[in-house]
C-alpha cells in the first residue's frame, strides 16, 4: 500500500488515535463528497430525545475504518491471506459505505427522492469517485457489491457482524449515554477467523456474540425505535413531502439551490446522473433546518405547523401497541381536526397517521453468524448458544404506532 508522506492521525473519542492507512484513503477523505458527511447527523433527529447524539456520519465512517484495520490485522495474524490491494479496498469500501446518506440520514430517501436507497446513492458516489481516481476504487466497489469471489471480504463491510454495526452500536451508545448498547467490538474482532472463505467467530467468542445481539436489540427499542424519535423522523418525512407537493403546484418555497432542485424535480434512480449526484452532494442537515426556519412563516397550514413542531420540539403525541389501531379510532380523530381547522382529508393525514416498527436483532435466514468449534465444525451461533432467548431474538417483533395532535391544538392558530 502507498504510504503518506507524513503520518496522519485523528483523535477519536471512542478509540483514541486513528491512523489514516495510505495516500488514496486520505485523498478520498479530503474529497468534498466525503467531507459532506461532517454535516450529516448519524442518528437523524435522535438528539431531540438524547441531547448528546450530535455525532455525524463522518465520525462513524472513520470509526468503522479503524475497526476494519483491526480486523485485517487479526485475520492476517491467523494466517488469512489478504493482499495489499484487498486491504486497501476494504478500507475504502467501509469508509464510503454510508456516503450516500442524505440530510438527517434516512428521511430524504423516504420523501423527496423516488424510491432510491442510501446504499444505491453510496454506490453512485463510489462509481463517480472511481472515475475521478483513475479506477483505483474498482476492487472496493466489487467488495461493496458482493461481487468479489472471497465472500468474507464483503461480510466485513456488510453482514450481521460487520465493522459498520460494531462501530455504530458502540458509538451511538456513547453519544446517547445508553450503556445497554455498549459492545466490546475489539474483543469480537479478536475472535474473528475465516473458514471456507466465509467469516466465522471462534468458539470462545460466543459470549461476546451473545452480548452483541442483546445490545443490538436493546438499542433498537431504547434508541433507534424510541417513540419520540419515530415521531420526529415521521414529521421530517412529511415536511419534505409537503414541500415537494407545494413545489409541484408551482408554489415557490425559500430553500437552498440543492433543496429547490429536489423539491421541483421527480428524481428516481434512472435520473441520478452525475450532475444530479453533484447536486445531491451539496445537501446536508443545514439545508433542511434553514428551510424549515423560513417555512414556519409560510401560509400553508401543513408546512408551517409541521416545521414549527420540529424546530420547537412540540411534537405530535404517539401511542404504541402490539396490535394495529382500529380504523374507526383514526377516522374519529381526523374528523375532529378536520372540522376544527377546516382542513381537507389530505391535510389532516399529515397530522394523524399510523405506522409500524420492527425489531429483529438477529436473522437466522441469511448470512448467519457462524461459530468455528475446536473440532473444525461450523454452527449457527443461535443453535450453539446456551442462552435460551438467543433463538427468540431472531424472531421479528412488530409494534404499531399512531401519531396525532396533542389536546392543545390551539397552538396551530399562531
Amino acid at each position: 500500500m502507498k504510504t503518506l508522506p507524513k503520518l496522519k492521525i485523528i483523535n477519536d473519542p471512542i478509540y483514541g488515535f486513528i491512523t489514516i492507512p495510505g495516500k488514496l484513503v486520505f485523498e478520498l477523505m479530503e474529497h468534498k463528497y466525503f467531507q459532506r458527511l461532517r454535516r450529516i447527523s448519524q442518528m437523524g433527529f435522535s438528539y431531540i430525545v438524547y441531547p448528546g447524539a450530535h455525532h455525524t456520519r463522518f465520525h462513524h465512517a472513520l470509526g468503522a475504518m479503524f475497526l476494519m484495520q483491526k480486523a485485517v490485522q487479526v485475520l492476517q495474524s491467523k494466517g488469512v491471506q489478504i493482499s495489499d490491494k484487498e486491504e486497501e479496498a476494504l478500507y475504502i469500501a467501509i469508509l464510503l459505505h454510508d456516503i450516500g446518506h442524505g440530510p438527517f440520514s434516512h428521511a430524504m430517501e423516504n420523501s423527496i427522492v423516488e424510491g432510491v436507497s442510501h446504499e444505491q446513492i453510496s454506490l453512485l458516489f463510489m462509481e463517480a469517485l472511481n472515475r475521478k481516481f483513475n479506477k483505483q476504487l474498482t476492487l472496493a466497489i466489487e467488495i461493496f457489491k458482493a461481487e468479489h469471489p472471497r465472500k468474507f471480504l464483503h461480510q466485513l463491510v456488510s453482514g450481521q457482524l460487520d465493522m459498520d454495526r460494531l462501530d455504530y452500536l458502540k458509538r451511538d451508545s456513547f453519544y446517547t449515554g445508553v450503556p445497554e448498547g455498549t459492545v466490546n467490538s475489539q474483543r469480537l474482532i479478536a475472535m474473528l477467523n475465516v473458514k471456507n472463505d466465509a467469516l466465522v467467530v471462534e468458539e470462545k467468542g460466543i459470549y461476546s456474540v451473545e452480548s452483541f445481539i442483546v445490545a443490538r436489540r436493546l438499542m433498537y427499542w431504547q434508541v433507534y425505535l424510541h417513540k419520540t424519535g419515530i415521531v420526529a423522523e415521521q414529521l421530517l418525512v412529511r415536511v419534505l413531502k409537503r414541500a415537494k407537493q407545494l413545489s409541484a403546484q408551482g408554489i415557490e418555497l425559500p430553500a437552498s439551490n440543492g433543496l429547490q432542485f429536489f423539491l421541483k424535480n421527480n428524481i428516481g434512480l434512472d435520473e441520478f446522473s452525475e450532475e444530479v449526484l453533484n447536486t445531491f452532494s451539496k445537501l446536508d442537515d443545514y439545508d433542511i433546518i434553514s428551510a424549515m426556519k423560513m417555512w414556519v412563516s409560510n401560509d400553508d397550514f401543513v408546512l408551517k405547523n409541521l416545521s414549527k413542531m420540529l424546530l420547537n420540539r412540540d411534537l405530535l403525541k404517539i401511542k404504541v401497541k402490539s396490535e394495529p389501531f382500529p380504523l374507526q379510532k383514526i377516522k374519529d380523530k381526523r374528523v375532529i381536526l378536520k372540522e376544527e381547522y377546516n382542513l381537507s382529508d389530505e391535510e389532516v393525514a399529515y397530522f394523524i397517521f399510523t405506522g409500524k416498527m420492527e425489531n429483529q436483532a438477529y436473522s437466522m435466514e441469511k448470512d448467519t453468524i457462524n461459530l468455528l468449534k475446536k473440532n473444525g465444525k461450523i454452527v449457527d451461533v443461535a443453535k450453539a448458544s446456551d442462552q435460551l432467548n438467543l433463538e427468540a431474538l431472531s424472531k421479528s417483533v412488530v409494534k404499531y404506532y399512531m401519531c396525532y395532535p396533542k389536546n392543545n391544538t390551539n397552538s396551530y392558530r399562531g
